[in-house]
């Protein structure tokens, strides 16, 4: 038994627990004595009329409630009621005059009768509009229960399942009815129904809902893992009790999958940023390797790694892929999010066990990475048993349809399987890697080739000059490919003489290197006819212009009259591109340790600066001359007297010029960096780099300093000879007298026989007196002079002339030999090699070398 407060201030006992119908509808009652008036009134229909005991009582209820037009009807109701009739309907109702209340009523009157036998009814009454809201209420609830597209559960105060609707039942099996008693431990694994009974404790326990609880589990005959989103209330009785949890749950798992794949497109479309971004940045190709490995671990999968061919990292252009399967492969590179070790795929045909970083190593031919190497397309291997790797991609790297290596991604046990967006992205992935790979593929070939190439147009390293102390600088200004239009040369020339060159061709990178190519090796080839700095610069304008122009040195166009119709247009692209390198500058100086004099001429270059001992730095005063393909005007030279340890360094405009400053603010630079003549040439050059503000990469540099020594003048003899031919015995009593004081026994013999030869020319084909000068340095060098402008000329002497072999001679006993023109006649000359500590002995002729003569 309990109680609790009654409407009418009265207290209402009941034994039923709280939630009965009548707590929802207040069934009012009164009673009608035989005389047809009110007899009784409850305190119901106190509450639902508005009106007291003592105001109905003694009333005739049909002229008290009903409306005027319906009172004759009312009558013969009652009437019929006292004969002892039910009757059961709905009446309009109203209250009396200044209450202002109206609705209507279900009436069900029930016939009674007193003791004595009197006939009376009892009336039960309730206000319909009561009972319009439970039917909606219920037809709300079925509504629920038997419509909604969405799983409905009601648990019970002890987490049971009270009522299931139809949905629900069609996912977890069976009749709605059947599940009721269960609980969640009965729909999901332990995890999640250990979650959902807390969120329904507490939901029981606090009132508050929960919104899109997350579920995750499996339906009853479907494996596939479904995600559902779970709302949860309490539900009240009417007196505010709660009696349960309603559970309304939805599929989210079209949903899930939708927002997981925007997900994945979100990371794939984020990792192909990123390799774009990450990728390819340097041209070596190993770093291409692991910038492709920091992008996929651990943004895509856990291990990797990349395993470039042999053939293409050791340099070979020809890259084919091996459809037998032996190709040698080397592993350049891997990454792992979960282990050092590298994955380790199943089968027979798995690659070696263990392969590091830097190991050579090849496939098996059935093996799944040599099918995809042969192939050029992906291929999933299962992880081995056992190994941390559930699925690994194989993916060919292909580049231009070459193949070039192999990438191998692979996901851990525990991680998401891959699915078909992965594998496009694999595949996207190894293949830009694979084009910044094939790029720095082609980019080290070519860089190789140019370093080939700017070797090969330079003088090698550490260059020596008799009576010089030399050192050089090169700094290309394209950085990528290392080459340019900058150059610089040191030339031996007859005489212990030395010819020193840097020139500029206007242009930069690998074409004006190509035409500098062309004009260093004409400056070598004029210097060794061994004419006037300004007859070489004369000669090399002449050439420099016919670089311009594709149809060789015809600058007519008649070569081209005779060609097809429209083939001199067919050079004009050729004509525009070589156009920018066809110009350049230089500085040609030619220096003799022996007078110590230095011929310059200049065309177009800066000039030479000069810095002598305990003065200051000086640029030299000569004509500047117009640049190498100009053409249209002569060079000038001169000569300058260089006293012992004068610093002389040519430069190119590179050094000096910058686009922050002008060019004079430049070489006074240069000037005040190279004003200490004392230290070191190789310590001045470096802080002529150090200092200067060169701005390396905006153009070619080139730097050439020589430090004056000459020779000493006990390493020269020189002797003038008159023409008599006693001159021939005097010049050789004067060589060998000279090489004995010089230590130089073992050349005497030979040097006495090619002087005799030398001279006896002289007096039979010269003219005027003739010197003789032999010098001492890293060779020996004997030289005869003459006033005879016909140049000797080496021919081979028939059988009956008596004469004629004397060049030959020389030829064969010498180490080198020439002539060359003089202001006033010509020199012939020959140079021997000096003999080492062991006194190496003398080339000597041989039979066969004697009998050649002849």
């Amino acid at each position: 038994m309990s109680e609790i407060p009654g409407t009418a201030g009265g207290v209402v006992w009941q034994s039923s627990p709280p939630g009965s119908i009548y707590d929802y509808i207040r069934v009012a009652s009164f009673s009608i004595g035989p005389d047809g008036l009110v007899e009784q009134w409850s305190r119901r229909a106190e509450e639902q009329f508005g009106l007291s005991a003592r105001e109905v009582v003694g009333l005739d209820p049909v002229d008290a409630f009903m409306p005027p037009e319906l009172r004759s009807q009312g009558h013969r109701r009652v009437a019929e009621i006292l004969d002892g009739r039910e009757w059961t309907g709905l009446v309009p109702f109203r209250t009396p005059e200044g209450q202002g209340r109206h609705g209507l009523a279900e009436l069900y009157v029930m016939p009674s009768e007193t003791a004595a036998g009197e006939r009376g009814a009892l009336c039960i009454v309730v206000d319909v509009r009561a009972l319009r809201g439970i039917e909606t209420d219920l037809a709300a609830s079925q509504a629920i229960f038997g419509q909604s597209p969405f799983g409905f559960l009601l648990f019970d105060t002890d987490l049971t399942v009270l009522r299931a609707n139809r949905r629900f039942a069609t996912v977890f099996g069976g009749e709605p009815d059947e599940h009721r008693g269960r609980t969640v431990h009965d729909y999901l694994g332990r995890a999640e129904a250990d979650r959902m009974a807390a969120a329904l404790r507490r939901v029981l326990d606090t009132g508050e809902a929960v919104t899109d609880l997350q579920l995750v589990g499996t339906a009853p005959g479907d494996p596939a893992r479904r995600h559902w989103s779970i709302n949860l209330y309490r539900v009240h009785s009417g007196t505010g009790r709660p009696i349960g949890v309603a559970s309304l749950g939805i599929d989210v798992t079209r949903r899930h999958n939708a927002a997981r794949e925007a997900a994945d497109a979100r990371r794939n479309l984020a990792l192909l940023n990123e390799a774009g971004n990450r990728i390819g940045n340097s041209l070596d190709l190993e770093t291409t390797a692991r910038e492709l490995l920091d992008v996929s671990v651990p943004g895509f999968c856990d291990l990797a790694s990349v395993d470039l061919y042999q053939a293409l990292l050791a340099g070979d252009d020809a890259i084919q892929n091996r459809v037998d399967g032996k190709a040698e492969l080397r592993r350049v590179a891997f990454a792992s999010a979960v282990s050092d070790a590298p994955p380790t795929l199943t089968g027979p045909a798995a690659p070696p066990p263990s392969v590091a970083v830097g190991d050579v190593h090849r496939y098996p031919f059935h093996s799944p990475c040599a099918a995809a190497l042969r192939t050029g397309r992906l291929r999933a291997v299962p992880g081995a048993e056992g190994s941390l790797v559930h699925t690994t991609l194989a993916v060919p790297m292909v580049a231009h349809d070459t193949v070039v290596g192999l990438v191998q991604f692979s996901r851990a046990k525990g991680s998401e399987p891959f699915g078909e967006r992965d594998r496009a992205l694999a595949t996207e992935l190894a293949s830009r890697a694979a084009v910044c790979i094939d790029n720095a593929r082609l980019y080290r070939r070519e860089h190789e080739r140019a370093l080939i190439l700017q070797r090969s147009l330079l003088p090698p390293g550490d260059p020596e000059a008799a009576g010089l102390d030399i050192a050089c600088r090169y700094l290309p200004g394209n950085a990528a490919t290392e080459v340019g239009g900058d150059w610089f040369d040191v030339i031996e020339l007859p005489g212990h003489r030395t010819a020193l060159v840097v020139g500029d061709v206007m242009g930069r990178g690998l074409r004006a290197a190509v035409a500098m190519g062309e004009l260093r090796t004409a400056v070598r080839t004029l210097a060794m006819l061994d004419l006037e700095p300004a007859e070489v610069l004369s000669h090399l304008d002449e050439i420099a212009r016919g670089l311009g122009d594709p149809g060789g040195p015809d600058r007519t166009g008649a070569g081209n009259r005779r060609g097809r119709p429209g083939s001199r247009a067919a050079h004009k692209s050729r004509e525009a591109d070589l156009s920018e390198v066809y110009l350049a500058t230089c500085v040609y100086a030619v220096y003799d340790p022996v007078t110590r004099r230095c011929s310059i001429a200049n065309a177009g270059h800066l000039p030479p600066v000069l810095v002598e001992p305990g003065e200051p730095a000086l640029f030299l005063d000569m004509p500047p001359g117009l640049p190498l393909g100009v053409g249209g005007e002569p060079f000038e030279e001169i000569e300058v007297d260089l006293p012992e340890g004068t610093l002389l360094a040519l430069y190119t405009d590179g050094l000096v010029e910058s686009r922050d400053h002008p060019l004079d603010e430049g070489l006074r630079a240069f000037r005040k960096a190279i004003s200490d003549p004392v230290a070191g040439l190789e310590d001045v050059c470096d802080q002529v780099l150090n200092t200067l503000d060169t701005r390396h990469g905006e153009d070619d540099i080139a730097l050439l300093m020589a430090r004056i020594q000459g020779l000493p003048t006990d390493a020269v003899g020189d002797w003038r000879l008159p023409r008599s031919p006693r001159s021939v015995g005097r010049a050789r009593e004067l060589a060998r007298t000279q090489l004995l004081a010089w230590d130089l026994d073992d050349l005497v013999d030979t040097t006495e026989l090619l002087v005799s030869e030398l001279v006896t020319n002289a007096l039979r084909y010269g003219e005027g007196e003739v010197r003789l000068r032999l010098l001492r340095d890293r060779t020996l060098v004997c030289e005869v002079w003459d006033a005879g402008l016909v140049q000797p000329r080496r021919r081979r002497a028939r059988d009956t002339d008596e004469g004629g072999r004397g060049l030959q001679l020389v030829g064969l006993l010498s180490a080198a030999w020439g002539s060359r023109r003089t202001p006033r006649g010509k020199t012939v000359w020959f140079e021997l090699a000096l003999p080492d500590g062991d006194s190496t002995p003398v080339a000597e002729l041989t039979e066969e070398q004697l009998l050649s003569m002849y």
